[in-house]
């Protein structure tokens, strides 16, 4: 539960939907001006965090250091465009919240779409006040901040493609062959049967002759692995705006402001 005693705490903290998913930082919370009870806060959203959206704190809690809000992130970016973040909201326009978020407003009432405090029962009661904020009396000075930031876009594409191409090998191969020689071996009388006296006749005799030949085949085999991959390189650009601020200037012709 969100008590008067965290609402310094609450600014600057990211705030969280119902489902843990983040959805900006508390930019100012608004008090009941009554019993100083957060009821509204402002969270920075959109690119940047340019547009700030009115959130309730009813329900809301502090867990591990981001407030916890009772609602969905849906609904705080659809939430209406009412006040300023400098101005109280207006019966009116806490009606108008409390109806987008379908929650209770707080008070005797309590009925979903309330805005005012059923307690005294007037349009002005139910005006809320930002945590911080002067008094009627003061002027409040503005200034526009460059709010810069980066975002991701397509720079171009690479793209591998494997194609099939052709090209002429020669090997050369070491090939053998057989030849016929003749041999000529003299009988000696050496009374082995060789030398030993023979009958003349016809006779023949045959020899295979073997060669080599170059035979070729292929085999497909993997040889290399190829990918693409990015690495990230940080350059510095310069961006440059025109920012606008208030002036504050006293008009005392009489000098009768102390100096």
């Amino acid at each position: 539960m969100i008590t008067k005693d965290m609402t310094r705490d609450l600014i600057g903290r990211q705030a969280v939907d119902s489902h843990g998913e983040k959805v900006g930082k508390i930019g100012q919370v608004y008090l009941d001006e009554r019993d100083g009870t957060p009821t509204w806060a402002t969270v920075n959203t959109g690119l940047f965090g340019t547009k700030e959206s009115f959130v309730p704190l009813q329900n809301a809690d502090l867990k591990d250091s981001a407030v916890e809000l009772p609602v969905e992130k849906q609904q705080v970016k659809d939430c209406p465009h009412v006040g300023r973040s400098d101005e109280r909201l207006t019966g009116s326009e806490e009606d108008e919240l409390y109806r987008h978020y379908g929650v209770a407003a707080t008070g005797a009432a309590g009925r979903p779409g309330e805005g005012r405090h059923a307690t005294t029962g007037t349009a002005e009661a139910g005006r809320e006040r930002p945590a911080g904020a002067p008094g009627d009396d003061a002027m409040v000075r503005h200034e526009e901040r460059l709010r810069v930031g980066t975002e991701s876009e397509e720079a171009g594409r690479v793209a591998l493609r494997k194609y099939v191409v052709t090209e002429d090998q020669t090997v050369t191969v070491p090939v053998s062959h057989e030849e016929v020689r003749l041999e000529r071996e003299p009988i000696t009388d050496d009374g082995t049967a060789a030398a030993r006296p023979g009958a003349i006749g016809e006779e023949e005799q045959e020899v295979t002759l073997h060669r080599e030949r170059p035979v070729v085949d292929k085999t497909t085999e993997a040889v290399e692995k190829v990918r693409l991959g990015t690495r990230t390189v940080t350059d510095e650009e310069t961006v440059s705006d025109t920012v606008r601020k208030e002036q504050i200037d006293v008009d005392d012709p009489s000098n009768s402001l102390e100096r």
